[in-house]
């Protein structure tokens, strides 16, 4: 009996220590430790869903604006802009090497009221290279931490060499096709890429009269006809154009918008004449590089010639 006794106060004994380690569930709405590390984040910014690596528009006139935003209000918070020996520090001493170490500009900031988000600007005279990488190094005191975030800067805007052909509608009229893929010793060449953060959209847009009269950014008339994409190459063909929708000389005006995954855009265009009746031939005058357009690439079907404005 006595042995008996024992083996249950054993059997007792550990199952009382296994319910004893078994872990707790949380229970719900319960959460784990809060994040130590900032969300670091710069307005406009483009992840690539295949590399993982962010791309930001290159800063022209504005600042870039870097936002960091802890999960609870959080004091003592530094913000840097962290570059290689390719970045000018203020002074304007250029350094020698470019694979020499990393050094840190601090950037100023102002907090929200909460306490959890830090808004700071990255002024856009601080010289940088296009396409190379940027940190943002967020320290914070309180929290005890140093956090990093990079960002890839793109200046540079799409690109595309536009060929520009004519055909004959089987009723009136002639249709125009643009494409960015030509033909040359039975090989096909796209001439249309953007290569930081990727080439993002494309339009083609007709006009039976001067798009750019009376304004610039946004054409001041409707397109008689117009074509879009999100990849290269450009391929469209307009409808059937005659006499009844061109100028009185057969002339119509044509706009090429491209733009990238961080909005840098290229747009250029010029003027088309052709003869509705025969669709035997057609010129093409590119408008020259200003405020409204920048420089026109397009080459004639079958012509390896590129036309430049005048």
């Amino acid at each position: 009996m006595k042995k008996l006794l024992l083996v249950l106060m054993v059997v007792a004994l550990a199952a009382f220590l296994l319910v004893g380690c078994v872990p707790v569930t949380p229970g719900e709405g319960e959460e784990g430790e809060p994040e130590i590390c900032p969300a670091i984040t710069i307005a406009g910014s483009y992840t690539d869903p295949v590399s993982g690596k962010t791309y930001v528009k290159g800063p022209v006139d504005d600042p870039l604006e870097v936002v960091v935003t802890f999960a609870q209000p959080t004091a003592g918070v530094s913000i840097y802009l962290v570059g290689g020996a390719w970045l000018l520090p203020y002074g304007g001493v250029e350094l020698k090497d470019k694979s020499i170490g990393l050094f840190d500009i601090q950037l100023s900031y102002s907090v929200s009221a909460d306490g959890k988000t830090y808004t700071a600007s990255i002024p856009w005279y601080i010289p940088m290279w296009d396409c190379e990488p940027i940190m943002i190094k967020v320290v914070s005191c309180d929290e005890g931490c140093e956090c990093t975030e990079s960002f890839i800067l793109d200046w540079t805007p799409p690109e595309a060499v536009i060929e520009l052909c004519i055909g004959d509608c089987s009723c009136a009229g002639c249709n125009l096709s643009f494409t960015s893929t030509t033909t040359e010793a039975c090989e096909d060449i796209v001439n249309c890429a953007d290569d930081c953060s990727g080439f993002g959209s494309w339009d083609v847009s007709i006009y039976a009269s001067e798009p750019f009269d009376d304004c610039c950014d946004v054409p001041c008339v409707s397109p008689l006809d117009s074509g879009s994409g999100t990849a290269c190459p450009v391929d469209f063909t307009t409808d059937c154009l005659a006499n009844s929708v061109l100028d009185p000389d057969g002339t119509a005006y044509v706009v090429v918008t491209l733009i990238d995954n961080v909005g840098n855009t290229t747009k250029f265009g010029g003027v088309i004449t052709l003869n509705p009746d025969t669709c035997d031939a057609i010129t093409f005058v590119p408008w020259p590089d200003d405020n409204c357009v920048d420089t026109a690439y397009f080459v004639y079907c079958d012509d390896p010639d590129v036309i430049h404005p005048e």
